[in-house]
């Protein structure tokens, strides 16, 4: 399988020439070693996850990055260690060049303090997320929506023809003996487990700690730990309510998303595409999915996301609000392959409720009719961002 060319390469090349430190992020095994030795492949390599080459850079930085000083470097997996960050601000503060080290990390909470104590306007932050729609059509257009469910986006599931179930298996296993060993310290494993696949089960759903709490066996203060701990090691998200109030956004219960919908449905225990053809959590996967290329859109610009829903207290909801300044696009997404005009009742009531703050109502759905009904653009979520205007 040639490279597939990602979306973030050209902010990216943008912010390497102002900034004397790019910093990727992201989940494990999205492709951010391959876009670094691509994009700056006449900087040298280095990999911390190396125990040999982490003995030396923790023990002995100066002597470490003394082989990078006239070149700069890409460093992999900087989290393992962290305290390189301050020695690079003086290499960096000596000889002010631009795009000068690069480097990647899968772990948000090792990574950010560190970089906001000793890069602070030296580095600038991208998140590398798994392919997107318009990445993996370039790879094959055909794939069906039940695949894209099944398979996910993860790359190497794609550049190494690796079967589905078999990556998702090892993926997760290696996250909780790496990541979630070395974020917290767990007395037992399967309580862990038994949270993160309920979490599954609550795919587009208002995140509850008590509820969780109750289910799996520990306190509410554990599950909102555990949230966190999905949260910086990019299994999870959480899509906060819209509030004209910013106060109620930070208080009000979030929706709880995953970045891959390939993972999500490993945990739900789907083992072949007919399982998700008739799995009930089937329109909550669809769902996640659509959410995750709106997300993707934002950060492959190095943009801030800006989405929520919207639900009132009438239980009207809108399942998606990107903001722009003072105005939205409200976005309603339907798994059908068949279009209704019922789809277009609660965009039309949010249109009602904010006036003339609405830039856009969008239907999106897996039906191949795209058209216009009632001011809503019904589109197809394939050709999403493959258009210049929706």
């Amino acid at each position: 399988m040639d490279l597939i060319d990602r979306d973030i390469e050209p902010a990216l090349l943008h912010i390497s020439k102002s900034f004397s430190v790019v910093v990727i992020t992201g989940p494990r095994q999205t492709g951010k070693t391959t876009l670094c030795k691509k994009i700056f492949s006449n900087k040298p390599y280095s990999n911390l996850e190396l125990p040999d080459v982490r003995d030396i850079a923790i023990n002995d930085p100066r002597a470490y990055l003394q082989n990078f000083e006239d070149t700069g470097a890409i460093i992999d997996e900087i989290q393992y260690a962290p305290d390189l960050l301050s020695y690079i601000q003086q290499i960096v503060d000596n000889n002010k060049r631009k795009g000068f080290f690069i480097l990647t990390g899968s772990n948000q909470l090792l990574l950010l303090e560190k970089i906001t104590q000793s890069l602070a306007g030296r580095a600038a932050i991208l998140n590398l997320l798994p392919f997107s729609l318009h990445e993996l059509n370039s790879y094959n257009p055909h794939f069906t929506t039940n695949e894209y469910l099944f398979h996910g986006f993860y790359p190497a599931i794609y550049s190494n023809n690796q079967d589905a179930l078999f990556f998702y298996r090892n993926y997760y296993a290696t996250y909780l003996e790496r990541d979630v060993r070395q974020l917290i310290n767990l007395k037992d494993l399967q309580l862990f487990q038994t949270f993160i696949r309920l979490c599954a089960t609550r795919v587009g759903q208002l995140f509850n700690a008590s509820t969780l709490a109750n289910e799996v066996g520990v306190s509410a203060i554990t599950i909102k730990s555990w949230i966190s701990i999905l949260k910086v090691s990019y299994v999870i998200y959480t899509l906060p309510p819209y509030y004209e109030n910013i106060g109620k956004r930070l208080v009000k219960s979030p929706k709880i998303y995953f970045h891959d919908v390939g993972l999500v449905a490993y945990l739900l225990g789907i083992e072949n595409i007919s399982h998700v053809k008739s799995h009930p959590l089937r329109g909550e996967l669809f769902e996640n999915l659509v959410i995750n290329e709106y997300m993707k859109n934002r950060t492959n610009k190095g943009l801030e996301p800006h989405l929520y829903f919207y639900r009132d207290s009438h239980q009207n909801e809108v399942d998606l609000i990107q903001t722009s300044g003072n105005k939205f696009d409200a976005i309603e997404i339907k798994s059908a392959q068949t279009f209704h005009t019922k789809f277009c009742k609660s965009l039309n009531y949010f249109e009602n409720l904010f006036n003339k703050r609405i830039n856009k109502k969008i239907v999106v759905y897996a039906g191949d009719m795209e058209t216009t009904y009632n001011g809503c653009a019904i589109l197809n979520y394939k050709n999403l961002f493959l258009r210049k205007k929706l």
